[in-house]
């Protein structure tokens, strides 16, 4: 079976060169996933992919079981995720198409189930969160972008909001002042559940809209639609190059 994932949305199941080979169905004591996993060969490797708002596209971010989705990645021996997000541009290099490999995190969510260890514990279950996102995956990307000559800003800072509403502009004003550089909706609880499962996670965030009050524009879903679809190429791009480099090693 396969050792890495990826979430994300459907336009990844047009890889060059993939496969589909098996769909899993499954329950977890957290409920079901937000769909089924699919089953792919990218270039000789099996990857597994989990469409993280379901399929078709209809899971608000506030509500998709994050818990059922890693377990199940989890219980299907996944020790890499990379995770494709959506996001809204901050600081003046987050420009939209552009592709950032975050490092850090702030997590302005609520009420989201966030933890396997909760209810019925023998002890407190504490994990190191420091570095939000594994340094080990970080760098195969970021060198798969360099070999491919794919521009791609190598670290910066992802806020997480609640959604599924966009901010207001006086909230990305203090976003930024938090040190937030992109904005978007679905990085946590996903990043701190695969650490407590100790699965490698790295954010693949695609910037498809400047944030609140950053434009005169009114941000529509005209304008993130355009920005997904000329961005996903380089995305695309990006994992079957870190993929490739992954069947090398094999």
């Amino acid at each position: 079976m396969s050792n890495i994932a990826i979430i994300g949305g459907s336009g990844l199941s047009e890889l060059p060169g993939l496969e589909i080979i098996n769909k899993i169905e499954l329950d977890t004591p957290w409920g079901k996933p937000s769909a089924p996993i699919t089953v792919t060969k990218v270039n000789g490797v099996e990857v597994l992919f989990l469409p993280r708002h379901g399929n078709p596209h209809t899971i608000p971010p506030h509500k998709v079981n994050y818990r059922a989705n890693i377990w199940a990645l989890h219980k299907n021996n996944i020790s890499e995720i990379i995770a494709v997000n959506a996001v809204g541009g901050i600081t003046r290099e987050m420009s939209p198409c552009s592709i950032v490999i975050p490092d850090q995190l702030i997590d302005y969510t609520h009420s989201r189930a966030d933890s396997y260890h909760e209810e019925n514990l023998t002890e407190v279950k504490h994990i190191d969160f420091t570095n939000p996102y594994s340094e080990s995956l970080r760098k195969k990307l970021i060198n798969a972008s360099n070999e491919n000559k794919l521009d791609v800003v190598s670290k910066g800072t992802y806020a997480v909001t609640q959604g599924p509403r966009l901010e207001t502009a006086s909230e990305v004003k203090r976003l930024e002042k938090d040190g937030n550089d992109i904005v978007g909706m679905t990085s946590m609880p996903e990043a701190s559940l695969a650490r407590e499962l100790n699965i490698d996670y790295a954010c693949c965030a695609l910037i498809v809209n400047w944030a609140a009050g950053k434009t005169d524009d009114v941000i529509t879903m005209e304008i993130i639609e355009n920005n997904l679809k000329d961005g996903l190429g380089k995305i695309q791009r990006l994992i079957s190059a870190v993929i490739n480099n992954e069947s090398l090693i094999k």
